[in-house]
Formats: C-alpha cells, structure tokens, sequence
C-alpha cells in the first residue's frame, strides 16, 4: 500500500480531486530550460565557429597570423589542399593546416600592433 501510495506522489499524481494542472507546469519549465540552454551554449558557439570558418576562408598572402599553438608567421603561400605556408623568421617556413590559425590570437596581434607605442 505504502509503495503505491509513493509511486502515485512521485509521479504528480497528487491526492484525488487535486491540482490538475501541474503536468503543463512542467512542460513549460522544461521548455524554458532548453531555451535557456539554446541562448547560452549552444547559439554562441556556433556563432563563434562561423566567425572562425570565414576568417579562415578570408586568409590572404601576407597577412600576419598567429596558430593555436602560438606561433607567430607572415602568411606566403596558400596551397589548394587546405594548408599553408608561412614564414616564422628570415627563410623558415613552415606548412600548417588552415585550421591550425587561431582567430582570437590574431586579431589579438592585429589590435596591439595598430595601438600606438606610448
């Protein structure tokens, strides 16, 4: 008796003649969540990987880049298969994918070298 009793409370079932209306409450609630969860984790990152997709597409020959390992190099060349070559120092190239340049450090870079020196 007492294992029924529970698993009709557990369910909301609640005494009879009682509320009715608590099974709308929650689909509301769980609704609500979903939304929350969709506006703070899921729209900004995939906002922030299509900012990342067209900085990449976007790369030219001589742009100054930094990769997610933080390597700092002049872009030369961009090969046809999704890499590409840049120069780390006087004659030192290296090939990377295009995927391996981090948008965040480079913009970075880009900002702290138009500010002015005082």
């Amino acid at each position: 008796m007492y294992t029924n009793m529970l698993n009709v409370l557990l369910m909301g079932g609640g005494a009879p003649g009682g509320q009715g209306g608590a099974g709308g409450f929650q689909f509301i609630f769980i609704g609500g969540m979903i939304l929350v969860m969709w506006l703070f984790m899921i729209r900004p990152q995939t906002k922030k990987a299509k900012m990342q997709k067209d900085f990449i597409s976007n790369l030219r020959e001589g742009d100054k880049v930094v990769t997610i390992a933080g390597i700092h190099g002049t872009v030369k060349k961009i090969n046809d298969d999704g890499t590409l070559k840049i120069e780390v120092s006087a004659g030192t190239y290296l090939t990377i994918e295009r995927s391996a340049i981090s948008m965040e450090y480079t913009t970075a870079q880009q900002k702290a070298a138009a500010t002015p020196a005082k």
